[in-house]
Parts: structure tokens; C-alpha cells; sequence
């Protein structure tokens, strides 16, 4: 008994100990985080901005700290961050270029665009861009193809071949499993719930589809074309040729794709040349985490007006998911609700500026959404900037903004709603399971599981789906200020580029966020302003707080076994959590 009480005693002990320990360092890793973000950077002459496009580019950065405390590197790059930095640099009188390195970064176009727009103003200072890439990806290619030279690794590429998208279809495999996807939807290109019901591309999806993708290579190809000065016939040619893809690195030289062809050790020496250094000297090179803590040379306004940019990024859900971290970012319907009313009852805000980046999700999130901004606009202007998504829910929330501002590659539109309730009876057979029971009323049993859908509670769903998209249409034609016809013509769920949006009438200009800024200042009729982000960031400790470590590692694993077809799990996963009615873009778009 001695003995066991003993052992039980060094066990309990060993186990405070341990957790103590733990609790220490994890603290000295938070602290270390801190001070490291509250470090002022000084800019020594001859210095270089190096922009390394490598990792997981959203539109901005929350601190990641459970990454930090399991030791992964978090190759997180915030949008903002990007271009914060960018214009630093161009008003900073001693970093004299930036130093592009294109790696692997993962992102739509549209912010592929922004950061290429910003460098386009960047070179009005006269200042150079240097790119260098092992082998250039196509989105990057885009991006750098404004750089003064290009630089490819003598064994390297480009991959400059065209766009295409491919999605995965599970009918099939839902057959097997005994699995019936009860499907209600209003839109003919509403083709969100096609991967689950079909086994292969509509014909609606494919026109769609066909002209978007159209739209998009057709913006690439414009402006690499300015930029490279190549015409657009030969930059099709190249890429229906594989002529940079496949053939020696010297062939991207001949073709005027890239400038010139150097080992990476050896840029480091032309950079020096560019800068005006010798080669033993030492190259003062600043990263984009640096440039966020230097500090800014511009005047600051003392006016106290302010130009409010609130941030919704990610899914529409109902309610925060804390069970799973399936997604980095969601769109809280009530607290967007709660920050929005915050925005118009501060009267130092004179208009806000809702920068979207969603594909939508919930219906009664997104009206809710919607008619905040209406009381909003009712005291202040609101201008919405897209960002790469703004569609369907993600177009539902800033149909009513006074101006809406995209990028021509931004994907939007998708005015449509749909619903999935599946019915498990068959897989329940299948393996042996029978279910029986009583109720007091017609429809009381109505989705549970064991049960299939009568012909009138189909009727009845759809009926709910049908007033939801009328409502969405509604208040589509009422914010763009046009008949509920014309809105009619060009919804049922069709995904449009900005730029064609443009054309139809469902966004106002096509501009960046400094755009979306300017705009809302015109409307507020302020001169002087300065430009505040919303919501707040979240606090390393209540990031820990709020986030359990079984979360992150669930989600990584899970990242790690599934590869590619993670966006479809977390599609699914996120359906089975969300209510019925859906106001999302087509499944989950993998252009390449």
C-alpha cells in the first residue's frame, strides 16, 4: 500500500511539474511573440524590400500561437501586410528596390491583381523590381511580370499554360453508399450542389464556367502583355505550346518571357550591382514583417474623422464554429451584426468601407447581414470593395452598400439559394439498422434521420427556398437600383468576373481598396481623414483561449491525409452544420 501510494504520489507530482513547465515556456514562446511584434525596425541606406511570395496569402493575418508552441511554421501572409509594406517602400527614401522572390503562394487572382496594381504604383518612384523564381508558377509569373527584369534559374520554368478547373463528383459514390442527396435549389447555374448529385459538368456550369475562365485568362494575358510587351496572340501560342513549360530555361530568354537566367546564389551579387554596393559589402535586406514595424513617414491625421474598413472574410455561418477549425476565417452573422452597429453609432466614423472576400454560405445569416448595412447607410455612407470572392451570400451582403468597387478578376454574382438534406435510410438498411416510432402530427418526423421526405414536405421546402431567392432578388434590384426583371436576367445562380459585372450592372467601378477609400471619403464629404481596421484583431492569449490545441492539430492532420480533396471534406463538413438554405458559389472553384 506504501509502495502504491508512493508511486501515485511521484506520478501526480511528475504530472504538475511537467504541466508547470509546459505552462512556463508556453509563455515565454507568447511573450517572445509579443516583443518581437512590438520591435521597431530602423532602414539602413541602400536597403531592398524582399517580398517572398511563399505560403497561404489571405486578406490579413491572425497570429497563429498554437503553431508557434508545436514548433510549425506558419507561412501565413496577410494581404494588407503586402501592400502596407509595398507603399512603405515607395515613400521610404533609403530602401531603393524591392526584390520579388516567387515561390509557391497560394491565392486567387484578384490578389494576385491588387499586389500587381500596387506595384505598378510602386514604380512610379523610379525605384527598380527585381523577380527571380526556381520555376514561376502562373499566378506569380502574373504578379512579376511587372518587374523590371525577370530572373529564371538557368534549370528552371514558367508555367505559362491557361487556365482550367476541375471538380470532383461523388454521386457515384454516395450510390454506393446507400447515401440520397435531397437537393432543393432555385437558379439554373446554381450549380453548387452538382458535385453531390451529378456525375458530371452541366451544360449551364460549363457555359458559365467556360466564360469566366474566358474572362480571367483574358485579363492575365492583356496585362503581362503590356508589361512583357508581347501581343496577346503570342502569349496564347506559348502557352498552347508548353514553349516555357517544357523546353530549356534559355527558351523562356529567346521568348522574351524572362530577362535573363541566374543561379540564386548569384542574384544576391546583382542586387548589390542594382543598389550600388560592392560585392563584399553587406546587402541590407528588409522582409514584409519588418516594413510593419517601420514606422511610417507620412504625416498623421489629427482631423479625429475616420474612414472605418471592417473586414468580412470567409463563410457565412449563423454561429462561430468552435468544435473544429475546418476555416481560418467565418462571417459570424450575429457578431458582423454587433460590430456594424458599433461602426454607426461611433461618430468619429464617417463611412465605412466592407471589404468582402466570401463565397457566401447561410441565407438568414447573409439578410441579416444585409439589413445592417441598410441601417448603417441609413446614417453613413457604405462602399463595399471585393476582394476575390464576393458571391452569392458574399454579393447578397453588399448589394445595398451606396458603391460597390471590384477588381476584374474578382468572381461574383452567383445570385442564387439552394438546400441539401440528406437521407440516410438506405445506408441504414445496408448495414442492418431499422427505425420505428410514433408522432403527433403530419411532419413531425420531418428529417429525422430513418426517414425519406414525402412528396409534400418536398414541395413545402422548395416552396422556402423559392421565397429566399425572390428575397435575395428583391434586394438585389432594390440596392443596384434596377427592375427585379433585369436583376432576374442575370442571377439564377450565374457566376460572373468583376469585370463583366461591370457590364451587367452589379458593380459600380472597377478599383482596388484605396479606390473603395476614396470613394467613401467623396461620400462623406471629408478631406482629411485617417483609415481604421475592423474588427480588432484577436490578442495572442484570446486566440489561445478561444482555440484548443486538438482543433489545430485535428485540422492539420486532417490537411495532411486528405491533400486536395481537404476543400471538399470541409465543404461537406460545413453543410452538415449550417442550416438547410444556402445562399454559397458553386462548390469551391479550383482554377489552375
Amino acid at each position: 500500500m506504501k509502495d502504491f501510494l508512493k508511486y501515485t504520489l511521484a506520478t501526480v507530482t511528475g504530472l504538475i511539474i511537467t504541466g508547470v513547465i509546459f505552462f512556463f515556456i508556453g509563455i515565454m514562446i507568447i511573450s517572445g511573440i509579443a516583443a518581437s511584434s512590438d520591435t521597431s525596425v530602423t532602414v539602413k541606406k541602400n536597403s531592398i524590400l524582399m517580398l517572398n511570395l511563399d505560403g497561404q496569402l489571405s486578406e490579413r493575418v491572425q497570429d497563429k500561437p498554437w503553431a508557434r508552441i508545436f514548433g510549425d511554421e506558419d507561412k501565413s501572409i496577410g494581404l494588407d501586410d503586402v501592400i502596407s509594406a509595398i507603399k512603405k517602400a515607395k515613400s521610404n527614401e533609403d530602401i531603393k528596390g524591392i526584390y520579388i522572390q516567387a515561390k509557391l503562394l497560394s491565392s486567387s487572382f484578384a490578389s494576385y491583381q491588387e499586389i500587381r496594381d500596387a506595384l505598378l504604383d510602386f514604380k512610379k518612384s523610379k525605384k527598380f523590381i527585381i523577380a527571380y523564381s526556381d520555376t514561376y508558377t502562373q499566378g506569380l509569373y502574373y504578379l512579376s511580370s511587372v518587374a523590371d527584369k525577370i530572373i529564371l534559374n538557368p534549370q528552371g520554368s514558367i508555367g505559362w499554360k491557361g487556365l482550367s478547373t476541375q471538380i470532383t463528383y461523388m454521386k457515384n459514390l454516395f450510390d454506393k453508399l446507400g447515401i440520397e442527396q435531397q437537393v432543393f435549389k432555385v437558379g439554373t447555374f446554381k450549380s453548387a450542389v452538382e458535385p453531390l448529385t451529378s456525375t458530371s459538368m452541366s451544360d449551364a456550369n460549363r457555359l458559365q464556367m467556360t466564360e469566366l475562365l474566358g474572362s480571367l485568362w483574358g485579363k492575365m494575358v492583356k496585362d503581362v502583355a503590356a508589361s512583357r510587351h508581347l501581343t496577346p496572340s503570342t502569349l496564347n501560342e506559348i502557352a498552347d505550346k508548353g514553349t516555357v513549360l517544357f523546353n530549356e530555361a534559355k527558351v523562356c530568354v529567346s521568348t522574351h518571357m524572362a530577362d535573363t537566367l541566374l543561379y540564386k546564389s548569384e542574384v544576391k551579387d546583382y542586387l548589390k550591382k542594382k543598389v550600388g554596393i560592392g560585392k563584399d559589402d553587406n546587402l541590407n535586406i528588409l522582409g514584409i514583417n519588418d516594413m510593419l514595424n517601420v514606422k511610417d513617414k507620412t504625416s498623421k491625421d489629427k482631423s479625429g474623422n475616420e474612414i472605418a474598413v471592417y473586414y468580412a472574410c470567409g463563410e457565412i455561418v449563423d454561429e462561430s464554429s468552435t468544435s473544429s477549425s475546418l476555416s481560418d476565417e467565418q462571417i459570424v452573422g450575429d457578431e458582423v451584426v454587433s460590430d456594424l452597429r458599433d461602426l454607426r453609432e461611433n461618430d468619429d466614423v464617417k463611412a465605412v468601407v466592407l471589404r468582402v472576400n466570401s463565397p457566401g454560405g447561410s441565407a438568414f445569416a447573409s439578410e441579416q447581414i444585409w439589413h445592417a448595412i441598410q441601417l448603417l447607410k441609413a446614417k453613413k455612407p457604405v462602399v463595399v470593395s471585393m476582394s476575390d470572392y464576393a458571391a452569392s451570400g458574399g454579393y447578397y451582403i453588399s448589394c445595398g452598400a451606396n458603391k460597390i468597387v471590384a477588381e476584374p478578376t474578382t468572381l461574383t454574382g452567383s445570385i442564387g439559394i439552394f438546400g441539401v438534406i440528406p437521407n440516410f435510410t438506405k445506408l441504414a438498411n445496408k448495414i442492418g439498422l431499422t427505425f420505428d416510432g410514433v408522432k403527433t402530427n403530419k411532419m413531425s418526423d420531418m428529417g429525422v434521420l430513418g426517414t425519406s421526405l414525402t412528396p409534400e414536405e418536398k414541395s413545402l421546402i422548395q416552396m422556402r427556398i423559392a421565397n429566399g431567392y425572390n428575397t435575395f432578388v428583391s434586394r438585389c434590384a432594390k440596392g443596384r437600383k434596377m427592375s427585379t426583371a433585369a436583376i432576374e436576367n442575370i442571377a439564377q445562380g450565374r457566376v460572373w468576373s468583376g469585370e463583366k459585372a461591370l457590364k451587367l450592372g452589379l458593380v459600380d467601378e472597377m478599383g482596388n481598396m484605396d479606390k473603395a477609400i476614396a470613394i467613401a471619403a467623396k461620400l462623406s464629404k471629408v478631406s482629411a481623414y485617417s483609415v481604421m481596421s475592423y474588427p480588432e484583431q484577436k490578442s495572442i492569449l484570446s486566440t489561445l483561449l478561444k482555440e484548443k490545441p486538438d482543433n489545430y492539430i485535428e485540422t492539420k492532420l486532417l490537411k495532411s491525409r486528405l491533400g486536395n480533396y481537404y476543400e471538399a471534406f470541409s465543404f461537406i463538413n460545413s453543410l452538415q452544420k449550417q442550416p438547410t438554405i444556402q445562399a454559397r458559389i458553386p462548390f469551391f472553384l479550383n482554377i489552375n
